[in-house]
């Protein structure tokens, strides 16, 4: 598969997640054999005022390539705008959110509220690929909800505009993330696609990475199940190389690179704003360990970057001796 300049045989993708996917994560992921990875979506609106956070969302290290930024809005202008700044950050692409479900976005038209205005969608994608000199691609939906199915109006639009390739989310947004998702949709849009398609949604193991190859797909974007799981690319890779199933990375290993992050995140966001920010990776890191949910709470409970990384590295180094390690700090 072409992304961008670069030609991928089977990649597996990192799914652009909010909040989530920031310059540490992707990093991560990326030396855990993700193949192309894609920045949080960054509000067109905020790009166009010049809010530094937004900015910040766009900044990559050059190890990350191929990368997409991925940008969301509904004004034409605006996106067109923001697609050039966009491009002025060197990206391999630019990606148009049109899935995102949430209320507060999809109520206004933008996200997955784009797949009730397809006229709109059209026009925002072409104004989008009339800006900028790089290659443009689309995440969407199956549609709005299962009595409003858009994806094959979608794709011939994308198809018309000039589209790169489109990821397809194979819920509809009024499921959310809810329900389980439903595979036999991606031969039928491969039926119909005359651009290369990326499958997302519920990709939990190398056997579901390769049920969507063996049904048509050209890509597999990996998006929740990477959240402090970085070890699934890899695992997928292998599988899909040599049929090799290998198990998930010890209590050692999983903390080793949770410490790793950690750190990491803490370096970019600074002690304040990042001890808060990482809560959400502990879950995936440290799931499935004997007395890690009273640990899981201490460490989500300290506000010291310095004593959480004493934790974690009690933790690695003595792995069977949690019980005594959460007494220790609680005493503390």
């Amino acid at each position: 598969m072409k992304i961008g300049k670069y030609e991928i045989e089977k990649p597996l993708f990192l799914a652009p997640m909010d909040d989530i996917t920031d310059y540490p994560f992707r990093n991560i992921c990326k030396e855990w054999g993700a193949d192309v990875v894609v920045t949080e979506f960054v509000s067109a609106e905020a790009v166009i005022r010049n809010v530094d956070r937004s900015l910040k969302k766009m900044s990559f290290s050059e190890k990350e390539r191929p990368i997409g930024i991925q940008l969301y809005g509904s004004v034409e202008l605006s996106m067109a705008n923001a697609s050039k700044t966009a491009e002025s950050f060197n990206p391999d692409f630019i990606d148009i959110n049109a899935g995102c479900w949430v209320k507060k976005i999809a109520n206004r038209g933008e996200g997955a509220g784009l797949l009730k205005d397809l006229t709109k969608l059209e026009r925002v994608l072409s104004e989008v690929k009339s800006n900028t000199n790089l290659p443009v691609t689309l995440k969407t939906r199956l549609g709005w909800d299962d009595n409003n199915i858009a994806i094959f109006d979608v794709l011939e639009t994308a198809y018309r505009i000039g589209i790169d390739f489109v990821t397809v989310h194979l819920r509809t947004r009024q499921q959310g993330l809810k329900g389980e998702v439903n595979r036999t949709w991606i031969p039928k849009i491969k039926e119909k696609s005359k651009i290369p398609i990326v499958i997302n949604g519920d990709i939990k193991t190398p056997q579901d990475v390769e049920q969507c190859y063996n049904l048509g797909a050209d890509g597999v974007m990996i998006g929740r199940s990477a959240i402090g799981n970085p070890f699934i690319f890899k695992r997928c890779k292998i599988f899909l190389e040599k049929g090799e199933y290998i198990p998930e990375p010890d209590i050692k290993e999983r903390i080793q690179w949770c410490l790793s992050h950690f750190r990491r995140h803490i370096e970019y966001y600074g002690e304040q704003r990042g001890v808060p920010t990482f809560r959400k990776f502990y879950n995936g890191y440290l799931h499935g360990y004997p007395y890690i949910g009273k640990i899981r709470t201490e460490i989500m409970n300290t506000k010291s970057a310095h004593k959480i990384e004493e934790m974690l590295v009690s933790i690695m180094e003595n792995p069977e001796e949690l019980d005594k390690i959460i007494h220790t700090n609680i005493m503390d």
